[in-house]
């Protein structure tokens, strides 16, 4: 796809819609966890959940980097035709992937020991929680390979395979967790072998998709597993420099939502939950807003692994104009429909008076932050992943500069605030950085 007048709005539809919907089912696997030990569990094993749930959260969002560093890369190899070039990322990948998920499992134990003294619960559930750890983190090595294969399957533009395999991961996922911990009456533990075979199927099933993917571009006279382009040292060095940044890029966004959440806590347990409440309705925009963004990697990729500016062009601007006009009708139902949603999520009367306050600070975070995810696919998509790293240092420097000057004056209104601002400068500094991109196209 690296003809400009191959790019057109139908064709961002056509590739985003399968990464929605591959988006919205994610939080199928937690629901069908705690619809099925809220039914058949007991009141220590939804505990137990919860608490191993946050843990592998926090573990595997660091690790983010595989898939987005494998998706430039790969979307690059494709636009330049270098199908040699695109296995050797493919395996050079899901080999980090592979070191960084046995060094997990061999880490169990301090991993563990650290969790849980940050984390506090009940002795029983806190037995049960260590179990559900114990077993799952087996699923780390096909937890990790997975990212690398949905950044391939994003790089490649086949949306509608990675779906598919999302799919497949959640509907298995959910049958286990019935049988394991339903029929078989295991609670927390049934999740978690439920959980980790769920995890090694998906994985298979998705690198045999990926594998005939590859064998039927596979038109260069080297071998299949390209042996010395796996191992050379200057892509090698390309592919850990990315990882690195975005790593960097990942642990400061984490952090600043983080904070907004700690923040919230400390003007107590009304704010707390209703700020909560508020980041649902921003993390579910998120969804829709990130398949414009995985499409712009793709597309951005191609174009430039083909140096083709036009292609450039016609990737950013059209991804671009479809994320704005989603982030505004998103914004648009969250401001007029706002307290029938805060009414589905909540019936506290304390925390609903207050959201239907505070929702148009979630309406304006969400239509301004369309900018910032863009800017991230073109980035992640053109491998500029030092000026992404360098934004979310200046970003999150400003969040809390503001924060610091607005807290005292407007509270809770000031904490929304400097979060929008945060949102704003993560934009705005890659800003900067894009025409240096765009001319390093054009000097190529």
């Amino acid at each position: 796809m690296n003809n400009p007048e191959q790019i057109s709005y139908r064709t961002v539809a056509r590739q985003a819609w399968p990464l929605i919907l591959a988006n919205c089912s994610v939080p199928l696997l937690g629901l069908s966890d705690t619809a099925v030990l809220g039914n058949l569990g007991s009141i220590y094993d939804l505990g137990a959940i919860a608490l191993g749930a946050l843990i592998f959260s926090f573990v595997y969002w660091g690790f983010g980097f595989l898939r987005m560093g494998t998706t430039g890369f790969v979307a690059q190899a494709v636009g330049a035709d270098d199908s040699a070039e695109i296995r050797a990322v493919v395996f050079r990948s899901l080999l980090l992937a592979g070191v960084l998920g046995i060094g997990l499992v061999a880490l169990r134990s301090p991993l563990s020991q650290l969790a849980f003294s940050l984390l506090s619960g009940g002795a029983d559930v806190e037995e049960i929680a260590r179990t559900y750890f114990f077993l799952r983190i087996w699923g780390a090595p096909a937890t990790l390979g997975m990212f690398v294969l949905t950044g391939v399957l994003i790089g490649m533009g086949e949306t509608r395979k990675l779906l598919l395999v999302q799919l497949v991961l959640n509907l298995l996922n959910i049958v286990l967790d019935i049988y394991f911990a339903g029929f078989l009456g295991q609670g927390a533990r049934g999740i978690a072998v439920g959980t980790l075979l769920s995890e090694w199927f998906a994985l298979l099933f998705a690198l045999t998709l990926v594998v005939r993917l590859l064998r039927n571009c596979h038109t260069d006279g080297e071998k299949f597993l390209v042996g010395q382009r796996l191992l050379n040292r200057t892509r090698l060095r390309a592919l850990l420099s990315a990882n690195s940044d975005i790593m960097i890029r990942t642990v400061l966004l984490v952090f600043s939502f983080a904070w907004f959440t700690n923040q919230s806590a400390l003007y107590g347990d009304v704010v707390l939950a209703t700020n909560h409440i508020l980041l649902q309705l921003v993390s579910f925009s998120a969804f829709f807003l990130d398949g414009f963004a995985f499409v712009g990697e793709s597309l951005v990729g191609k174009a430039v692994g083909a140096r083709n500016l036009r292609a450039f062009d016609a990737a950013v601007r059209k991804t671009t104009v479809m994320a704005l006009v989603t982030a505004a009708l998103l914004a648009l139902i969250v401001l007029i429909g706002g307290q029938l949603l805060i009414g589905m999520l909540t019936d506290i009367d304390a925390v609903r008076i207050l959201a239907a306050d505070l929702v148009r600070f979630a309406a304006v975070y969400i239509l301004l932050s369309f900018a910032a995810f863009q800017l991230d696919g073109i980035f992640i998509g053109a491998t500029h992943t030092r000026e992404m790293r360098h934004a979310a240092v200046v970003s999150t420097m400003g969040y809390l500069a503001v924060w610091w000057l607005f807290i005292g004056r407007f509270g809770v209104i000031g904490l929304w605030l400097s979060f929008i601002f945060y949102v704003c400068v993560r934009a705005l500094a890659l800003l900067v950085f894009f025409p240096r991109l765009r001319n390093k196209l054009v000097s190529d």
